[in-house]
Order: structure tokens, then sequence, then C-alpha cells
């Protein structure tokens, strides 16, 4: 019998109505099947295969871009204390207990950490404020309060933390109470403090003429959280260099209030008063972000830095033919063993331990005049400071490369005066305007002048353990060596650091104390990924100096 349907052959039928292939033979059908398998294969287009160097030369919109912040002012607010409880004990049989509130709980604490996996500030820059926790109030049967919620601060390692403001509401008013108090009674802390209704919780129950007839005890100084001794000490200066297995407390929480428990006396067994939590302290802090990387990349805009950084790391750092492709700092890493095969260059670190990799960063360009803030200023050579190699990007290909070489020393040295100047007005003496020196001139009515110097005193603002931007080691990675009509650029440029390194020719910062080795020019084409290697090998070399 011949088969029912007769069209099935080049028509796609079967995947139609599956129902007729039942009624059709295979070897109908497996014509079929390849005659589409070879149609679908055909006019499928292929992908074609990247082209060579893609990563060195991407296009324009193909790069890793992240949020990056390396200032910011935060607020920090330790956390008020609870206030206390005013109860009494209530029983079948006991017409009027005892008192038994409990005290307020302590107030949150501010901890400060720096972590490894932090790269930028923009999330407290966010923030702005940030919170600890307020203490819960006492309650009944002598139930203390539940302590508040900790904050802890987590920034980059690198991260200056530099305190701005403090209000200590607890040291102003015990302040404001001795100045009120006698001599006497300030001098030996004891007296009749006045009677702050701000202090005080009263029962809700009470009448007025209970507030009027009532005894109130001598308001208790303000008390000060055991863990104050343990925060640091003011004015926060910190320089958070390393990573912190634990972090470090900023400011203690307040404490709560006490319970009307504190303040039973015989003539008043049953206080109807109890005092609230002490208010939380307040800090400004300003924080910068330094990166820490092993190379610090230092040349005008459009000199290739970040081609360099593609050919030297696995970094997709934005590349392209205009001024100021790089408006943040871009950290690379250079893997010198992954331990597949032979390591690219032998190193060690200081502990005798085998360097794996080194870190570069590339922060953006430097223009003439920079320190008088023409194109993006020189702030970001904030992030090369705590560099340990810096390397001079200078273009062949556009003009005198020694000239270029000099302006970016020049700016780099005007940066660091600039810093200098700038740690030295903080630590010089402030003058702070007081009403009174002591209880003795409050009573006596006269007024004067404070001169208080605090914080540290030192020439070098980058640390004792860490040498001034000229004292690093340095060389110069000549780019776009490939282009025609650049090798005699290369060879002045070579000649002029010979001359140097012989003594015959100025440092091109013109400061005193700089690094005495070698510095060398190194020849590469970013872009085509020559001469790269010889900057790892060079590099490797001056880390383990």
């Amino acid at each position: 019998m011949p088969p029912r349907c007769t069209i099935l052959q080049g028509t796609l039928t079967p995947f139609l109505y599956p129902s007729l292939l039942s009624q059709t033979s295979v070897s109908a059908i497996r014509p079929l099947f390849r005659r589409c398998q070879q149609r679908h294969e055909s006019t499928t287009p292929h992908p074609q295969q990247p082209e060579e160097g893609s990563h060195l030369n991407p296009p324009p919109t193909d790069y890793s871009r992240t949020i990056f912040t390396d200032r910011a002012t935060v607020t920090l607010f330790a956390g008020g204390g609870g206030h206390g409880c005013i109860s009494f004990l209530r029983e079948k049989y006991i017409e009027a207990g005892p008192a038994n509130g409990g005290d307020g709980g302590t107030g949150g604490n501010i901890y400060i950490q720096a972590m490894r996996g932090e790269t930028s500030l923009h999330k407290l820059a966010r923030r702005n404020i940030l919170k600890a926790g307020r203490g819960t109030n006492g309650q009944g049967k002598s139930r203390g309060g539940e302590r508040g919620d900790d904050v802890i601060v987590q920034v980059p390692v690198g991260t200056v933390v530099r305190e701005i403001e403090r209000v200590d509401l607890v040291a102003l008013e015990e302040e404001r109470m001795k100045l009120e108090a006698g001599k006497e009674d300030s001098v030996n802390g004891t007296g009749p403090w006045k009677w702050n209704r701000e202090k005080w919780l009263l029962y809700p129950a009470i009448t007025p003429q209970d507030v009027a007839t009532a005894e109130f005890p001598t308001l208790p100084k303000g008390r000060k959280s055991a863990l104050m001794m343990a925060q640091a000490k003011a004015p926060i200066s910190l320089d958070l260099s390393k990573p912190m297995e634990r972090p470090l407390l900023l400011v203690a929480g307040a404490m709560g209030g006490l319970g009307n428990p504190h303040f039973c006396t015989k003539t008043v067994p049953r206080p109807k008063f109890a005092t609230k939590g002490e208010a939380g302290t307040k800090i400004v802090l300003e924080l910068e972000l330094k990166l820490l990387a092993d190379v610090g990349l230092v040349g005008l805009p459009n000199a290739g830095k970040s081609t360099l950084l593609r050919a030297m790391s696995k970094s997709r750092a934005r590349v392209g033919d205009w001024a100021f492709t790089t408006l943040q700092p871009n950290i690379g890493t250079v893997i010198l063993d992954n331990h597949k095969g032979r390591p690219l260059a032998q190193a060690k670190y200081e502990d005798g331990e085998p360097r794996t990799h080194f870190t570069i960063a590339d922060i953006p360009g430097l223009v003439e005049d920079a320190h008088l803030d023409k194109g993006l200023g020189i702030s970001f050579l904030r992030h090369v400071e705590r560099a340990r190699v810096l390397a001079f990007v200078v273009d062949l290909n556009k003009g005198d490369a020694i000239a270029a070489l000099k302006g970016l020393w020049k700016e780099v040295g005007e940066y660091e005066r600039m810093k200098i100047a700038e740690e030295k007005d903080k630590v010089e003496p402030l003058v702070q305007w007081s009403p009174f020196t002591s209880t003795a001139d409050a009573l006596s009515n006269r007024q004067e002048t404070i001169v208080v110097s605090h914080g540290p005193t030192f020439d070098n603002p980058f640390g004792p353990e860490l040498p001034s931007i000229a004292g690093k080691p340095w060389f110069v990675v000549a780019t776009k060596a490939d282009l025609p009509g650049t090798k005699e650029n290369f060879e002045s440029l070579r000649a002029y650091l010979e001359k140097v390194n012989k003594g015959e020719e100025e440092h091109p910062s013109g400061q005193r104390g700089c690094w005495t080795g070698k510095a060398e020019a190194i020849p590469v084409s970013a872009i085509n990924g020559h001469g790269v290697e010889k900057i790892t090998e060079w590099t490797v070399g001056l880390l383990d100096d």
C-alpha cells in the first residue's frame, strides 16, 4: 500500500504533524533531516575570532569601570544610654513594695577596621552619617536594659583618618557644673549641684504637689564607659596601612541612666524618680584613601599608561586616543608565578617568601602646572605616595622626552612641598578661646586665651618609615617606540639619564636626598606588547633592593 502522504520529502510536514511519522517510512524521512541539517548549518554565521592584540587595542566601550572615591567626610554618633526605670515591687500581700527599677543599657560603640577587600570610600561618602544603636531602657524587677548595636566602619587598606570635630556632651556638662559650683566644692568634687529637670525622669503618677515637696538628691555626675580607656586617643589621627584582624575602638557608647533604687534613703524609701541616659559622643572624621601599590605610573595625558597597564596585567582599564581617558586610579596585578610553569622573574618578599605578583597603580595624567589646579590637578599623586617604585611614562612621539620627564618631576616635587606645608599647618599650635582657664578665674570673672598644641610634629608627612617621593627608586618607560622618528628622541633620553646617574646632570626633581641608584629608560610598544617583559624584570630587581 503506498504511503498516504507523498509530499513529505522537501517539506516540514513531519515537524508540524508528528502523527504522520508513524505512517511514513524511515527511509523517506532521513534525507529530509539531512537536508534540513545542512541548510541550518549553512545559514548560521560563524563567530569571527578576535583579532590578535585586541586586549591592548580595544574599542572605547570595552573597559571595566568601578565606582571610586578617595575622600570622604563622615559623621559618627556613638549610641546614647537607655533611661533608668521607675518601678516598685508588686506582690499579693505587699501593699507598697520597695523600688526595683533597672538601669538603662549602654549605647553602642563605634569601631573602625581596615579590610583587604575594600577598594573605595564611595559607600561611606554616600551614607555620610553613621549612628550606633541606643541602649534600651531599664525594666522592672531590677532588669537592666540591653546594650545598643555597635557600628563597624570598614575602610580600605591605606586609609588615613583625621578627626575634624568632637562633641562630648558629658564632658561639656561636667565643665558647666564645675563652673556653677563653689570653688571648694568643685575642687573636691563634692557639693550640691543644681537641679536639672532634663536629667531626671519622674514617675508618671506623681502629682505636682509631690514634685514641689520632694527632696531630690544630688544629681549624679556624668558616668563614662570603662571602654573609654581602650578607645583611640583624641584627636584621632590614624594611618591604616595594614589589614586589621580586629576592629579598633573609636568612640565608646554612653552610659545608661540609673534606676530608682539608687536614690533610696531613710527619708525617701520609695523614690519616684530616675535619671536619663547620657548622650552619645559625636565625632566628624576625614577619610583619605592612598592606594597601596608596588609601582606607580606617572605620566602626561595620553602617554599610554592605561595601555601599558593592560599589557602588563589583566586589567581592563579604559584606553583611547584622547587626553584624560583615565579619570580615576586603576590597579593592575602582574602575575610572576602562576604555579603552572617557570615564573616570569625570580623575586622575594621582605620576609624571604617567593614573590608571586606585584601591583601597579595607574593615575590620571599630569599636565603642565597641574599643581595650580590645571587639568585634573595633582591630588591623585597621593596614590603613588606609598608606591615603592615610580615609573615615569613618556611618549616618544610627542616632543622632547627629556622636557616631559623634567615636567613630571616638577609636578611631583610641587605636590610633595604642598603636602609638607599642609601637614605643618595641622600640627602648629592652635589658639582656642576660652572664657575661663580654671574655676578660680571663673569666680574672679577673668578671661584669657589658651594656646594648646596637639598632634605630632614631623617634617615628613608620609611617616618616618616611608622615604620622600624623590628618594624612591624610579625608571622611565618610553612608550610608542615603534613609531618612526622616535629613535633619536630615545637616544637623547638615555644619554641624559646616564649623565644623571654619573652625577654630571642634576636630578630632574631638583631636590636633595634623592635616590642614587641607576635610572634606566626602557623602550616599549605597549599596544603591540613589545618590550613589556623587560619592565617586569627591571621592576622586580628594584623591589628586591
